[in-house]
């Protein structure tokens, strides 16, 4: 009983990666082995196609959280973080720019003077 349990569940998570190609072949050895009609076939792939993307989207998720985390952990900074620190940057340094202008007197015309004879 235990090992059919785990035979279903591993051919589960088989039909949850296979690419479509796989996952219709193995539709159709499902329904001859079942003796299931045209319609019924149809209605198995569909089943299996929207499962297998259900779980591989899932999965995705679960990893992408797993991911963060452990990067987290790591202190290893996100991409967000990245682009948080690159904004704050150009912020920072338009600031200074405008500081830099603001500081800079516009240089007067100097006339040469006269020079007198003693």
């Amino acid at each position: 009983m235990f090992e059919d349990l785990k035979k279903s569940i591993d051919k589960g998570l088989d039909y949850a990666f296979m690419n479509a190609e796989k996952l219709a072949q193995s539709a159709k050895d499902l329904a001859q082995e079942h003796k299931l009609n045209k319609e019924e076939a149809k209605k198995l792939l569909d089943y299996l196609q929207k499962k297998s993307e259900e779980t591989k989207k899932s999965v995705e998720a679960e990893l992408q959280v797993l991911v963060k985390n452990v990067m987290k952990k790591m202190e290893i900074p996100l991409q967000e973080d990245i682009a948080k620190l690159e904004e704050r940057i150009r912020e920072l340094e338009g600031a200074r720019k405008k500081t830099i202008k603001a500081k800079v007197a516009p240089k007067e015309a100097k006339t040469p003077r006269a020079k007198t004879k003693k």
